[in-house]
C-alpha cells in the first residue's frame, strides 16, 4: 500500500517552469498548451478575445492567458512568474512562466526552483542566444533534472529540418557540458499549434513527441521520496490536559524521504538521539509517513527540542556546521556585501549569519567568474562563504534540493536577499572558484 501510494504521489504531478528570451513565445506556447490541452475555462477565453480585440488582433493572443499585469500586456512582455494550474487524463501539472528579460533572471530562478522540467524556448530564426545559455545554466544550476528545448517559430523557417537540428545540437552540446542530466528537442511553432498538443502535419520529418505528450510521459521520481529523510521542526505540541498529561509531540512537514515507528533518530543541531515511538497523520496514527506529508512525531526520550532543530535517521544524518559555502541568486535590488550581517533561514531555522567572503561572480553566458567582486547586485549569480552564529543541518543541495537550500535576509526589514544552494555549482564541475582563505569569526 505505501508503495503504491508513493508511486502514485510521484507520477501524477509534475512542476514545471517555461524559459527563453524576449519575443520567444513563452506566454504563448503556455497559452496554446493550455487552451489546446482544454483546461482553459470559457470566461477565461472570452476575456483574452475582447482583449485581443481591443488590441486589433482579430485571433485571441492566447499570450494573455498567463500574462496578467497590466505593465505586462501593454508591453506584450512577461515581468514575473505566472503560475497555472492544469490537468489531463493522465498528469496533473503546476507550471511556472518565467520572464525572458535579463534583468528579471532572478524571477526565473523562483519559478525553476521547484521544478522536475524546464522547456526553454529558442526563436527558430535566431538560434541559440546569450539568454539561451543563460537559461540553460540557471536550470543546471538549479539541477532541473529533465530540459526540453523547444524550438520556436518553426513555420517561419518553413520547417527546416536542417534549421531545427542545428540548434538542437548546439544546445544539447552546451547543456549537457553543464551537467543537465535529460534533453529534449522539439521543434514547435506556438502559434500555429505544432507538435504543441497535437502532431504538426507540416513537419513529418519529426518523429518524436508532442510537448504535452513528452509532459505527460517524462519520469519524475521525486527526490523527496529518494533522499534520506529529514524532518525540520515547525511547532512542539504539548496540551499539557487531564487526557493528555505527559504529550510532547514535534509537529511538521516532512521534506525528504519517510520516517517510521521504531526507528533511531538523531536531533541536530544538538546531536541527542531517541527512538520514534508515534506518527500521527490526519489525526491517525501511522507506522510510516513520507515527504511531503505533514505529521506530529513523538519520541521515547523528553528532549528540548523546538521550532528550527531536525530529525533525522542516525544512521543518515546529515552533519552540522557553521561555515557555510554555496552558490547564490541575488534577488534584492540592494546588494549583498563582504562583511555584511543576514539572518539565514533554512527549513524551519532562522540563525544569524556573517558573509565572510564572495569568491566569484559567475558570468552565465560564456561560463567565466569574476573573481573577488566584493559585491553581488541584483540578478547576479555568485559564490559565497558565510559564518553562521550557531550551527546547521544543511545538506549539499546536489543530494537535497530542499535542505541543500537557504535563503538570506536582511535583519533590518526582513527582505530576502538572496537564494542559496549549498554545496558545488553545477553536476559537472564547470566552473572553477577561487581558493578560499581566513573570514570572519564569531
Amino acid at each position: 500500500m505505501t508503495t503504491t501510494t508513493e508511486q502514485l504521489s510521484a507520477t501524477t504531478l509534475l512542476r514545471f517552469a517555461t524559459a527563453g528570451s524576449v519575443d520567444d513565445g513563452k506566454s504563448t506556447l503556455v497559452g496554446r498548451l493550455l487552451h489546446d490541452s482544454k483546461s482553459v475555462l470559457t470566461d477565461q477565453l472570452e476575456a483574452v478575445e475582447a482583449a485581443s480585440l481591443k488590441r486589433g488582433q482579430e485571433a485571441p493572443d492566447l499570450a494573455l492567458l498567463t500574462d496578467g499585469l497590466r505593465a505586462e500586456r501593454e508591453q506584450g512582455i512577461t515581468i514575473d512568474v505566472a503560475y497555472r494550474y492544469f490537468a489531463t487524463a493522465r498528469r496533473r501539472f503546476i507550471l511556472a512562466d518565467t520572464p525572458g528579460h535579463v534583468q528579471y533572471t532572478r524571477n526565473m530562478v523562483t519559478g525553476a526552483s521547484t521544478a522536475e522540467l524546464a522547456v526553454v524556448l529558442v526563436d527558430a530564426r535566431n538560434g541559440v542566444v546569450e539568454q539561451t545559455r543563460r537559461h540553460a545554466a540557471v536550470a543546471a544550476l538549479l539541477r532541473v533534472p529533465h530540459v526540453v528545448l523547444a524550438v520556436n517559430k518553426m513555420d517561419l523557417v518553413e520547417y527546416a529540418e536542417p534549421v531545427f537540428a542545428a540548434i538542437a545540437e548546439e544546445f544539447t552540446a552546451y547543456a549537457a557540458s553543464l551537467g543537465v542530466p535529460e534533453i529534449t528537442a522539439i521543434p514547435i511553432s506556438a502559434l500555429a499549434g505544432d507538435n504543441v498538443v497535437e502532431p504538426s502535419a507540416n513537419m513529418d520529418w519529426y518523429g518524436g513527441p508532442t510537448v504535452l505528450e513528452h509532459l505527460e510521459t517524462v519520469p519524475v521520481s521525486h527526490d523527496l521520496a529518494g533522499c534520506p529523510a529529514r524532518f525540520p521542526v515547525q511547532y512542539v505540541i504539548r496540551p499539557q490536559t487531564a487526557e493528555h498529561p505527559d504529550y510532547r509531540g514535534y509537529a511538521g512537514q516532512i521534506a525528504s524521504g519517510a520516517l517510521r515507528v521504531g526507528e533511531a533518530v538523531t536531533v541536530l543541531p544538538s546531536g541527542r538521539t531517541s527512538t520514534i515511538t508515534g506518527i500521527d497523520a490526519l489525526g491517525e496514527s501511522v507506522d510510516i509517513a513520507w515527504a511531503p506529508q505533514s505529521v506530529t512525531v513523538t519520541l521515547a526520550d523528553d528532549l528540548d527540542i523546538s521550532r528550527g532543530d531536525l530529525i533525522a535517521p542516525s544512521g543518515s544524518a546529515p552533519r552540522t556546521t557553521q561555515d557555510v559555502e554555496a552558490t547564490v541568486c541575488h534577488v534584492a535590488d540592494q546588494p549583498l556585501s563582504v562583511g555584511q550581517r543576514v539572518l539565514l533561514k533554512h527549513t524551519t531555522r532562522t540563525v544569524k549569519a556573517i558573509v565572510k567572503e564572495i569568491p566569484s561572480r559567475l558570468t552565465l553566458d560564456d561560463l567565466s567568474q569574476h573573481p573577488d567582486p566584493g559585491q553581488l547586485v541584483a540578478n547576479d549569480i555568485g559564490r559565497v562563504k558565510v559564518r553562521t552564529a550557531e550551527p546547521l543541518a544543511l545538506d549539499a543541495y546536489r543530494d537535497s534540493r530542499r535542505t541543500g537550500s537557504f535563503l538570506l535576509i536582511d535583519p533590518a526589514d526582513g527582505t530576502t536577499l538572496a537564494a542559496g544552494m549549498a554545496g558545488d555549482s553545477f553536476a559537472a564541475e564547470t566552473v572553477k572558484v577561487v581558493a578560499d582563505d581566513e573570514g570572519w569569526d564569531f
